[in-house]
């Protein structure tokens, strides 16, 4: 890695824009660079996209100066600085508050103290468990105004999927009145445990699968606790990865109520834990999870168990940044394209560390996020790179967002408060994960079937004698997991693409296998590094691929939208004024 420089601080940097300069000192900024960079930007960078310019930022920003990128702190909002700074040596204008390149998102980090925190079931013979954090449940409040913040004992329902959809005729709250109790959920969706084409969207996750969803039904049905049970093909995650990453700080946005609309607690429990709590209650875990998976699921009040909580926790007020950038069109500047990707990653972590250092499975403090997602932002800047030697009709966009992994808050963030009228972002792409495995004989696009975006892509991979492919995993429910969502439910047409998985050096199973271990290894692990033996041939193809379609669109006067019947469309039409 690029050796380890002295960190300043990064929280007044301000920028503006400057020419573009093929050759910048290496340890010189932009001018008018209002603090030192913790690290050099590139000085050999072409506007051709190419492997060697994508792993000289990758490289920089997965180094271990901005200890994983983690939101709010001094080396991760660093990151973001230079970030910034590399759009400034591009020529890509300022795109920010108050002729900046930075949005500013107001944030919170919430820590859990485990030795004084609890989460507790009383059995029907009145003995307690306290769970052990980690081991058996990791646990946190939303709550941002109380160090401390109790629930007293409470009965414990199973709420199946934990899912209100009217459109599928689906309540899993009926009937019960849910205040002061803790409710106990199903991961993902029935049609992903059944199969089952007829509910939900069969084995494709839908937005109620996610996490996120149903720790937000909890709370609107009154619940006190809200447990999801993890399951690891229903997640598409071990629990490793719920340890890693709902541990230490945890971020949120500044709430207007402080949060207090959440449930008291919120948090997973394995599914040893869960069957060991139904099975005290007189109840078999598979036969109410089959069950749940039935159109009627009625909720099932857990008999005798009871379950009370205790989290005490540090807050601290933060800051955090959303980087954009913008190139001006040349004849209809005020319609966009847009370029999306998150720069932030898990930051550092307290941990065991375990092997030796400068071995592959060395795990130290500091989730690095090379994949995830210095691939993207190495892109988005790339791209940026590439479209500033083009002559643009429209005008390119360019926004590296934070905290996607505290829940796409950032890109939320930008979606309520935008810099330009979403109505006026023609297109965007979003940039997430990367696996450098090499070239592919084609692309996958999650979400497939979503917009016309699709077929721009299609017609760009011909021209590389490559093919487009639907998500091979649609039940992990990706879709709904990056930021381009947060544009799309503003009827933005998006495109989320994706490495492809038909490996030219080993096809299908070689690909699928470089995807597992990946997940199995190194998601959400200190392991997320960088390394000079990565082949990012078939990245260089990916990217230039995207890159294209976005040029053409800026060269153009088509708007794409998404296609008849799907569930942004009726937004766009409503930001378009119903066209």
């Amino acid at each position: 890695m690029i050796k380890r420089l002295a960190l300043f601080g990064a929280a007044a940097l301000t920028l503006t824009a400057c020419a573009p300069d093929a050759a910048v000192p290496e340890a010189q900024a932009p001018a008018a660079v209002a603090e030192d960079l913790l690290l050099p930007l590139p000085d050999a960078t072409t506007p051709a996209i190419t492997a060697a310019d994508l792993a000289i930022r990758i490289k920089t920003l997965a180094d271990d100066t901005f200890e994983g990128r983690g939101p709010g702190t001094p080396a991760g909002e660093a990151s973001a600085a230079w970030i910034a700074a590399e759009m400034a040596r591009l020529g890509v204008e300022p795109g920010g508050d108050n002729g900046t390149y930075f949005q500013e998102v107001k944030m919170v980090n919430q820590t859990v103290d485990p030795a004084t925190s609890e989460l507790v079931v009383t059995w029907p013979d009145g003995e307690d468990l306290s769970l052990g954090f980690k081991s058996q449940a990791v646990y946190w409040t939303k709550r941002q105004n109380a160090d401390q913040v109790s629930f007293a004992p409470g009965d414990v329902v199973f709420v199946g999927y934990g899912v209100v959809a009217p459109e599928f005729g689906w309540n899993d709250y009926a009937g019960q009145d849910y205040t002061g109790k803790t409710v106990v959920i199903l991961v993902n969706d029935p049609g992903f445990a059944t199969g089952d084409a007829s509910l939900f969207k069969g084995n494709a996750m839908t937005y109620y699968g996610r996490w996120t969803y149903k720790f937000e039904e909890a709370a609107r049905q009154g619940a006190a606790a809200a447990l999801v049970v993890h399951e690891t093909d229903a997640a598409a995650y071990g629990w490793d990865v719920v340890t890693g990453s709902w541990t230490g700080a945890q971020s949120d946005l500044v709430r207007a109520d402080g949060g207090a609309s959440r449930a008291a607690v919120e948090g997973w429990i394995t599914r040893e834990t869960a069957e060991q709590m139904f099975a005290k209650a007189g109840l078999d875990f598979a036969a109410q999870k089959a069950a749940a998976n039935a159109r009627g699921f009625k909720p099932v009040v857990m008999e005798g168990l009871k379950v009370r909580g205790t989290v005490n926790q540090t807050i601290e007020p933060l800051s955090s940044r959303n980087v954009v950038g913008v190139i001006p069109g040349a004849t209809t500047p005020d319609e966009f394209v847009l370029y999306t990707a998150h720069w932030d990653h898990l930051g550092m972590k307290t941990g065991e560390k375990t092997g030796k250092e400068g071995e592959d499975f060395y795990e130290d403090d500091i989730f690095n996020g090379a994949v995830d997602n210095a691939t993207g932002t190495a892109a988005l800047l790339e791209i940026a790179e590439a479209m500033k030697a083009e002559t643009l009709d429209r005008s390119a966009l360019f926004i590296a967002v934070t905290l996607e992994e505290s829940g796409l808050l950032g890109s939320a963030y930008y979606a309520e408060n935008p810099t330009v009228p979403l109505n006026r972002i023609v297109a965007g792409v979003n940039m997430d994960g990367a696996l450098p495995i090499g070239l592919t004989k084609d692309m996958v696009v999650v979400g497939y079937g979503a917009s016309q975006l699709e077929d721009r892509l299609k017609d760009v991979l011909v021209t590389q004698g490559r093919v487009i492919k639907a998500d091979p995993t649609p039940e992990a429910g990706y879709f709904y997991r990056s930021d381009h969502i947060s544009f799309a439910k503003k009827g933005v047409p998006m495109l989320y693409a994706d490495g492809g998985e038909d490996k030219v050096d080993g096809g299908v199973a070689a690909g699928k296998a470089a995807a597992a271990a990946y997940t199995a290894e190194r998601y959400h692990k200190p392991m997320d590094e960088y390394s000079d033996d990565w082949d990012l041939t078939g990245f260089e193809q990916d990217i230039q691929a995207l890159f294209q379609v976005g040029r053409d669109i800026a060269k153009s006067t088509d708007w794409p939208t998404w296609y008849a019947g799907n569930e942004f469309e009726a937004a766009r039409k409503e930001s378009l004024g119903g066209q």
